[in-house]
């Protein structure tokens, strides 16, 4: 089945952060120059929810809080497969583990095959979800994203090997967060760098979430669970 392009698609993006109490660093890596969508920048690791991303079978689920914030404004089935595209969007563009030890009860579908054979679950217990965003109109490319951040503590395999990675993303690597604004950057990606920069020394799932809400009039930012002061770009 053919994929509409240009409809708006379900996303999950993962900011890995690492080192964040003493120098931290985020991973990032920069898209091909004939991308379609933000062709150069440099971006974080992720991408579309696909189909099958609903029957993938997770090893732990993510915060209640977070998944309660995820089902605000949206479909509560959809937080199952934004779990998974999270990890399998950050295996297939880095080569980084995010999962338990253990054997599959079911043979992986293709896009699984090179995880499972790492003898690795998927897990989705260290994802915070910390931001929405809605591509503006007039992109060759939607996406409703999710923005998830994650600690690099929490990956399985070795946080600098990025050998099994895809060709997706080039130029893989640990940012400094102070210099990230030194790089070619998508808007979005600069307004969620502000807000990973607030929650360095909180640990915990927040309680509320900024969403940047796109549509064919308006443009506005939006809190899931309450309401940010009022401000719209026409």
């Amino acid at each position: 089945m053919s994929v509409d392009k240009t409809a708006i698609r379900n996303a999950a993006t993962v900011i890995v952060l690492r080192d964040r109490e003493s120098d931290p660093h985020i991973l990032m890596g920069q898209r091909g120059a004939k991308a379609a969508f933000m062709p150069n920048k440099f971006v974080f690791p992720g991408g579309a929810v696909d189909a099958a991303d609903a029957d993938i079978p997770l090893a732990t689920q993510m915060p209640d809080l977070c998944r309660e914030r995820l089902c605000e404004q949206a479909e509560a089935a959809l937080v199952h497969p934004l779990g998974v595209a999270a990890v399998r969007e950050l295996w297939e563009e880095t080569g980084l583990i995010l999962g338990q030890p253990g054997s599959w009860d079911m043979p992986p579908p293709e896009d699984w095959v090179s995880f499972a054979a790492t003898g690795h679950l998927p897990s989705a217990h260290a994802l915070q979800f910390v931001f929405r965003a809605i591509t503006p109109p007039g992109r060759p490319r939607r996406f409703d994203a999710r923005f998830f951040l994650l600690d690099a503590d929490e990956i399985a395999s070795d946080p600098d090997d990025f050998s099994h990675a895809c060709d997706e993303l080039s130029h893989l690597q640990w940012i400094p967060m102070k210099k990230a604004r030194e790089f070619d950057l998508p808007f979005i990606t600069e307004v969620v760098l502000a807000e990973v920069e607030a929650r360095l020394h909180d640990r915990q799932p927040p309680e509320t979430v900024p969403f940047f809400r796109n549509d064919d009039e308006t443009s506005m930012f939006l809190q899931l669970k309450g309401r940010m002061p009022d401000w719209r770009e026409d």
